[in-house]
């Protein structure tokens, strides 16, 4: 149970920006930049990602530590084919970011 009031919980989400941050907005510069053509926001899968190149059937979510952990093997089972980039496990996360 959370020690914040709802009007604390609010204005926390409210601060928290789900598209254009500061991370998604510098890699779809670098990816421009090097001529590589996405979609934004696609909502044509499941949870929106930030990133998608439909031809080649990948998904980027720009989600930095906020979501880091998520369950996206339960979450995203229903879109077979495409790649999440998203880690296997924390274990492996944490050896990248080393």
């Amino acid at each position: 149970m959370s020690t914040k009031t709802k009007e604390q919980i609010s204005k926390n989400m409210k601060a928290v920006h789900n598209k254009d941050s500061e991370i998604e907005l510098l890699l779809r510069k670098e990816l421009w930049n090097r001529g590589l053509r996405y979609r934004k926001n696609y909502r044509g899968l499941i949870g929106k990602p930030d990133i998608v190149f439909i031809g080649k059937k990948i998904a980027i979510f720009c989600d930095s530590e906020f979501w880091h952990g998520f369950d996206w093997e339960t979450s995203m089972r229903s879109n077979r084919g495409w790649n999440f980039g998203y880690p296997k496990s924390s274990a492996q996360s944490k050896e990248t970011r080393k």
